[in-house]
């Protein structure tokens, strides 16, 4: 579990970051975008190990963002 909170929070962190970057208009919110989609997609696979509801909906949520920033870095 204690892989899971971490990703959390640097998940959370990146996606901060990209978000404000891509409210600024800035040119490299597609490459941060790419690294949230990494880390989004790694903490979504960790939170589907485990059974608990917040995991559960955590790692539909990470995996959904993880697609939309796939399509922003694109």
């Amino acid at each position: 579990m204690a892989l899971c909170i971490q990703l959390d929070m640097e998940c959370a962190a990146v996606c901060v970051a990209a978000a404000q970057l891509m409210s600024l208009g800035s040119e490299k919110a597609h490459e941060i975008c790419k690294i949230c989609a990494a880390i989004c997609e790694k903490c979504g696979a960790e939170c589907g190990k485990h059974d608990a509801h917040h995991c559960i909906e955590c790692a539909v949520i990470c995996k959904d963002c993880a697609n939309e920033c796939r399509k922003i870095a694109a």
